[in-house]
């Protein structure tokens, strides 16, 4: 099963590449349209990184006793 992370992954080379090609095949420069490409790319990090952060999923539950000084 593709999960979130997955398809971010997935999303970021097909946002540059992609969107620098239709932006070139659309009539804007290359110097230009690889910039507005990475911004894209960069925005999907930013979302994947701080709007919808990787949860923690481990199996074992925490333990209920504090940490203990090696004091």
């Amino acid at each position: 099963m593709t999960g979130y992370y997955d398809i971010v992954l997935a999303l970021i080379p097909v946002a540059l590449l992609g969107i620098t090609a239709a932006l070139t095949f659309v009539g804007v420069s290359l110097t230009a349209a690889i910039p507005l490409g990475s911004l894209v790319a960069m925005g999907i990090i930013g979302h994947a990184m701080f709007v919808n952060t990787p949860a923690d999923t481990a199996d074992e539950p925490r333990s209920a006793r504090s940490p203990v000084n090696a004091d």
